[in-house]
């Protein structure tokens, strides 16, 4: 374990928190929104700071509308923590207290009957109960009404997902070094978690250990099958550092490779470069999924790439946009997201190579550096 300490990126600030509420407000107008409603989750620890400490069928929102003040209703019992967040002085907190009922609160923020914005993860509960309370009323989901939202960092985000890059690469370099023959992966994932947190994450979101015909599982969870020599092991790991995420693959030989597996992976490395190579300003991002998936189907391995070839990532490991067929939300300079691409050949082996790049003003910068040729393990 390395023990340079680490310096601290500078806080988000009041200022910042203002920003993006009012970038919000801007960007869901030109969608056709009149306004947003932000439930507990990401995108509300992105917009003010706030995340409160349980996440429970009392109604929490954020209302943003355009030329009224960001307002945020909260249980009573919980303002005290609301007015305490970042973003808090910008805000107009109202609270609603047990036995009253919260939806007349929301209502009166809303306004009128519209179109807004709301959280992926509002409950039903609390959807149905703002339908109820402003009649005529329509909701789009985030995802699909505000896509960019949270796509485009600041260089204080960047240097986040770069040191949490740095952390994920420093915590590979280390885990090719234990044993994995005769482990399970069970063990190996344990010491990749340990690895992570040692390295400064916060949270480790995932710790994949694929080894033998496990690694054609994509999302294969570590189990307790014995790694043996001879397998090709798909690593695959991540999680939040500072409030920003990692996520990188790569696979490994325990031992000696077969010639197969070192064809398949050579394929999959070239996908993976012809992927960040396509990246650029202006490119549709689904034009990264057709350069990485070109290079495997030409290979003959097209129907063994099961997935797409990358997703978002910030304040959570996997956000929008997304690297696949059919996205034509073009690449913009601070976006951030992941070019994985794979072939998995079932009840045989799997290999994947993931970095996650930055759109930069003139390409693609990955923000992950391990060398991504087959590493031969013990």
């Amino acid at each position: 374990m390395s023990t340079t300490t680490r310096v601290p990126p500078a806080a988000f600030t009041n200022d910042d928190y203002a920003a993006r509420m009012r970038r919000a407000v801007d960007d869901a107008a030109a969608a056709g929104l009149d306004g947003l409603l932000v439930t507990p989750g990401p995108e509300l620890v992105w917009l003010t700071g706030y995340q409160p400490t349980a996440i429970t069928e009392r109604l929490t929102v954020l209302v943003l509308r355009p030329d009224h003040e960001p307002a945020l209703l909260v249980p009573t019992l919980e303002r005290p923590d609301a007015e305490a967040a970042v973003g808090a002085p910008t805000l107009s907190i109202v609270d609603w207290a047990d036995g009253e009922d919260p939806f007349v609160r929301a209502a009166a923020l809303v306004g009128e009957a519209s179109t807004m914005g709301i959280s992926d993860s509002a409950w039903a509960l609390h959807l149905l109960g703002l339908q109820a309370a402003v009649p005529g009323s329509a909701y789009r989901s985030l995802t699909d009404g505000l896509p960019m939202l949270r796509a485009v960092k600041d260089a204080n985000e960047l240097a986040r997902l770069g040191a949490a890059g740095a952390a994920a690469d420093a915590a590979y370099e280390q885990i090719v070094g234990v044993r994995f023959a005769g482990r399970k992966e069970t063990d190996v994932a344990a010491d990749l978690a340990r690895l992570l947190r040692e390295l400064g994450h916060e949270q480790v979101d995932f710790t994949v250990v694929g080894s033998g015909p496990n690694g054609a599982n994509p999302h294969h969870e570590a189990g307790d099958r014995v790694i043996e020599v001879g397998d090709a092991v798909v690593l695959d790991f991540g999680g939040l550092m500072d409030g920003y995420g990692s996520d990188t693959s790569r696979t490994v030989s325990v031992g000696e490779p077969s010639d197969e597996v070192r064809a398949v992976h050579e394929v999959v490395r070239q996908a993976q470069q012809a992927g960040v190579d396509a990246v650029r300003p202006g490119v549709a991002c689904q034009e990264i999924d057709r350069a990485a998936r070109a290079v495997i189907t030409e290979a003959g391995y097209g129907d063994r790439f099961i997935h797409r070839t990358g997703h978002g990532i910030g304040t959570t490991t996997h956000e929008p946009p997304y690297m696949i067929e059919g996205e034509q939300q073009e690449l913009v300079p601070g976006m951030c997201f992941s070019v994985e691409p794979g072939i998995y050949l079932p009840g045989r082996f799997g290999v994947r190579i993931e970095d996650i790049v930055t759109v930069t003003v003139t390409g693609g910068r990955r923000l992950n550096n391990t060398a991504r040729d087959l590493r031969i393990v013990e």
